[in-house]
């Protein structure tokens, strides 16, 4: 698949997800399978992000994860300009927010950490671990750099696997995928 048949894929999926039928209820069903599948992990910090075009929204589930556990850190990413990657700063419900220069919330003014754990929006998947982005390659190229590499979990709803999707030449595979039909895969488990 070339760049221009991502691109029309990325624009075919956002629409197909954005028109879903009942995504409140979907959003609601893939809540439950992350809040099920964080029961397990060890991890102390995740590296989430703003949902936008319809995406999944990981907050309300990950401000659970956190309640009462101070040790336990949730933050969004940051661009980095410089490298193409990204850093994550703490975020919290009622936190400061400024819009990024992609006009994508942020946090503003909080701690920045290195996640154990990512959350990954994607648009699609595929099988083995491949993620169909936006196709900017911050995930992937903040991926490639982090040392120790956090587990990168691919979240996303289920009409967007993409059974003969294809690698590019950056791609970082994921870990675990998990839609709200539950665990497509895990690596790890």
């Amino acid at each position: 698949m070339d760049a221009n048949d991502r691109a029309a894929v990325r624009h075919k999926l956002i629409e197909q997800r954005l028109a879903l039928p009942g995504r409140l209820a979907l959003a609601a069903e893939l809540q439950e399978v992350l809040s099920v599948w964080l029961l397990r992990r060890r991890e102390l910090t995740i590296g989430a992000y703003w949902p936008i075009k319809g995406e999944f929204d990981p907050l309300p589930t990950l401000y659970r994860w956190g309640e009462n556990h101070p040790e336990r850190r949730i933050g969004l990413p940051v661009v980095d300009k410089a490298s193409g990657t990204l850093r994550f700063h703490v975020w919290f419900p009622g936190c400061p927010m400024e819009e990024d220069a992609f006009h994508i919330p942020k946090p503003k003014g909080t701690e920045e950490f290195r996640p154990q754990l990512m959350l990954v929006p994607c648009l699609g998947f595929g099988p083995c671990g491949l993620r169909l982005g936006y196709g900017g390659g911050f995930m992937d190229k903040t991926l490639a750099q982090m040392q120790p590499r956090p587990v990168a979990v691919g979240i996303g709803y289920a009409h967007g696997f993409l059974p003969l999707l294809k690698p590019s030449a950056l791609d970082v595979p994921l870990d675990a995928m998990l839609t709200e039909e539950g665990v497509v895969w895990d690596r790890q488990g």
